[in-house]
């Protein structure tokens, strides 16, 4: 999972792009870039770490132009830190390119062979290398339906048949020296909103990022979808035939902050929907609702309010520690529950509690935190979980590559509850989850349904961000 983020036709747009990232930093910590342009050619910095720690004011003075892409990197699976850190920027077919990307292309290890066979030296592991290898090509595809603007005539083709050589979950955007160009697969997969702020136009993987710059939104970029702005304006297109809808639902479960609009709605109301559908399945009897921070806070806010219990902060999060779901190994995890959080003596000693998480995905740090909460004095135990039991392996960007992670594939849920060691556990039902979404045919669920919206026999899950 990564956040990317654009500003085309700012004076200031790499500075702009830093603190839009820096909204999305939550999608991923282990690497920061921004690619800008000042018309004449593409300027890369690309670091390790976190955002505030990795871009100094030196390396923004580096990045003039009014023009920029940004990214925020978190490794699904390969190398982590800064190897194959985005933007990745090369010469192509199109002329110099920078590209950000949040996604996974499912068949990178097919494509790699074959372009590496035609000649292509590819320098990254990230399958995000695919878009400057496949616009390298100069292979064209201009479907008889669409009709270009005259300034998009010899690049659009071009991106065209890239996009279409490509399978999977992808949201990108493109930096050129004179434009940016975005753009969705046509299931949908990633999020990908524009904005405004002044005359200049926003991009971002989340709204979240447009309110840090006191930018505006104007709308998603639709699923299908490519856009391409320059000093003539924004202009839409959409190559590809129509496939259905396959938004992810992991977006409002756990990745996106809930102050965003994705995918036509606010993840507040519907992570906070999510907690009193759960409250509606559950019969238990308990003195306070305690969440796990964060992700869990706006369910737990939801469930308590359906059920009348208080809602409390029995667990205290120390906000210098990042997200322990997206560290890249167990070990790391573990390390960063004992980190991040501390149990709250006065409000668990003797009581009757339940804790409200947004997942169950392995399960180790849900016990670690019960063994704290116990430590603390709680009387009783009862685990509730904001989403249905996760079972399917993602291959469009999650880091749950293989069944044998999943707790849920390996144990009976009486089984997990004794691993957890809480006195009841319970999941919100899919039916439930569904209920709670809009239009919920559209989005996609197979972590919890395992029913994949492409074939998934052949694909092979790239190693990338």
């Amino acid at each position: 999972m990564c956040g990317i983020a654009g500003v085309f036709g700012h004076r200031r747009a790499s500075e702009y792009a830093f603190l839009q990232i820096y909204s999305l930093q939550h999608r991923g910590q282990e690497s920061v870039g921004i690619s800008s342009s000042d018309g004449k050619r593409i300027h890369t910095v690309r670091k390790p770490g976190r955002v505030l720690e990795a871009i100094r004011q030196e390396d923004l003075n580096r990045l003039p132009g009014s023009m920029a892409v940004a990214h925020v990197r978190y490794s699904t699976a390969g190398d982590p830190g800064a190897f194959n850190a985005q933007p990745i920027a090369g010469d192509t077919s199109v002329g110099e390119v920078a590209v950000v990307h949040n996604g996974n292309i499912t068949n990178f290890v097919e494509l790699r062979r074959s372009l590496e066979e035609r000649g292509y030296r590819f320098r990254f592991s990230s399958d995000t290398e695919l878009f400057l290898a496949l616009l390298s090509t100069g292979e064209e595809f201009l479907p008889e339906r669409v009709e270009l603007h005259p300034r998009d005539e010899d690049v659009l083709p071009k991106v065209f048949y890239a996009l279409s050589r490509l399978e999977g979950a992808f949201s990108f955007l493109m930096l050129l020296r004179d434009r940016i160009i975005a753009g969705r697969d046509p299931f949908g997969f990633r999020p990908l909103i524009m904005g405004r702020k002044g005359e200049a136009v926003l991009f971002a993987s989340e709204s979240c990022a447009f309110d840090i710059v006191e930018g505006e939104f104007l709308r998603e970029v639709r699923p299908g979808e490519v856009v391409v702005v320059d000093e003539e304006g924004v202009r839409s297109y959409f190559p590809f035939e129509e496939k259905r809808k396959a938004m992810c639902i992991f977006e409002f479960v756990y990745f996106s902050r809930p102050d965003s609009f994705i995918f036509g709605e606010w993840t507040y109301k519907v992570r906070k929907e999510f907690g009193r559908q759960l409250a509606r399945e559950d019969d238990t009897e308990a003195d306070v609702v305690v969440p796990v921070p964060d992700s869990g806070v706006v369910p737990a806010l939801g469930y308590a309010e359906e059920k009348g219990i208080p809602f409390e902060m029995g667990l205290i999060r120390n906000h210098y520690v990042g997200r322990s779901f997206i560290e890249p190994t167990q070990e790391l995890r573990n390390l960063r529950v004992l980190m991040k959080l501390s149990p709250n003596r006065a409000v668990l000693e003797g009581k009757r509690i339940v804790v409200i998480d947004d997942s169950l995905v392995r399960g180790t740090t849900s016990r670690r935190i019960v063994a704290m909460l116990r430590r603390a004095g709680a009387r009783e135990i009862h685990l509730r979980i904001a989403s249905p039991p996760v079972r399917g392996p993602c291959y469009y960007g999650i880091d749950t590559p293989s069944k044998e992670e999943l707790i849920a594939n390996r144990m009976s849920l009486e089984e997990i509850r004794e691993f957890i060691g809480v006195d009841s556990l319970r999941y919100l039902s899919l039916e439930g989850l569904r209920s709670c979404v809009p239009s919920w045919e559209e989005f996609c669920d197979a972590c919890f349904s395992c029913n994949y919206p492409t074939s998934v026999e052949d694909i092979t899950v790239s190693r990338k961000r």
